[in-house]
């Protein structure tokens, strides 16, 4: 039981990483992409905003797994 709780964690804990890295280098290539192109800015703060949303989850889920980790120990 306690195996399949730490897998589930260590799952969780990479998809967070995937959807850190993901956001991260999505919104780079969006900046990147908008100001080659010469779209306004409002289109670059939409894709801000889903960069932070993004991040905001990620947070979320870390203090889950943290809190998860801090409960199997004890």
């Amino acid at each position: 039981m306690q195996d399949q709780k730490e897998q589930q964690l260590e799952k969780k804990g990479r998809v967070v990483a995937i959807v850190i890295a993901g956001a991260m280098l999505l919104w780079m290539a969006v900046q990147w992409i908008g100001q080659a192109a010469g779209l306004p800015g409002r289109f670059a703060i939409l894709f801000d905003f889903a960069a932070i949303a993004a991040l905001i989850w990620a947070l979320v889920n870390v203090y889950q797994i943290w809190r998860a980790r801090r409960e199997m120990q004890g």
